[in-house]
């Protein structure tokens, strides 16, 4: 399934999500572009749009992603990959993923004091939308888990215009009710299904979030 942008992906997720209009809900986007699709979903159900920082660690070389590492300093492993495979991985690459890990977290510290980061407090008692703008794998689903761990949400929906079929098995384990547009065999870059990649940095996406959030009040 292929949108001309991701503005439009959001209003046909928005339909889907009717259901959540005025109620206790809160959008918790995983990518700059998951933020232009959450736009359109917010504005449509009233709910509040924020964005979760993490970053993903690739194995070298492979073009996988070996985890995530969120804004709470927790690395999360691939659930896709076996012990095994994560072990064979770590002890291969041990200097390299290290190395990853104190640079992302450096990155992610410095986009921290900018605002408009989600915190738990914005997600207890709530029902949390996890936004995606395209899901390849479940490794950003799993950092949006582990953070919701030791928080009580309400129910988690799972949402995202195009997803791989792994994905989608990652998506029901994890999530309470899915809300996906397209399912591929042959994921390719996400990108590949917008005809327009407008997609801001990440500060301008803050900004974006920020100007949301004094407008919402």
């Amino acid at each position: 399934m292929y949108f001309e942008s991701r503005a439009e992906a959001g209003v046909l997720l928005a339909r889907e999500l009717e259901r959540y209009r005025y109620e206790n809900t809160v959008i918790l986007a995983l990518s700059n572009g998951a933020v232009q699709i959450g736009l359109q979903i917010a504005a449509e159900i009233h709910a509040t749009l924020t964005l979760l920082l993490f970053e993903a660690i690739e194995v070298p070389g492979e073009g996988q992603t070996f985890g995530v590492l969120g804004q709470d300093g927790v690395f999360v492993y691939n659930g896709m990959f076996s012990t095994g495979e994560i072990e064979e991985y770590y002890s291969e690459f041990h200097g390299y993923l290290e190395d990853r890990k104190r640079e992302v977290m450096g990155r992610i510290n410095r986009l921290l004091g900018a605002g408009g980061i989600v915190d738990e407090s914005m997600l207890r008692e709530q029902n949390v939308i996890v936004l995606s703008d395209g899901l390849p794998n479940g490794a950003s689903l799993e950092a949006a888990a582990e953070f919701m761990k030791p928080l009580h949400v309400l129910r988690t929906i799972i949402a995202a215009p195009v997803a791989s079929v792994a994905a989608v098995d990652r998506a029901h384990i994890l999530g309470d009710e899915l809300h996906i547009l397209g399912v591929t065999d042959n994921y390719l870059d996400t990108n590949h299904y917008y005809e327009v990649n407008d997609v801001p940095d990440q500060e301008g996406t803050l900004a974006t979030i920020n100007n949301y959030v004094l407008n919402w009040r």
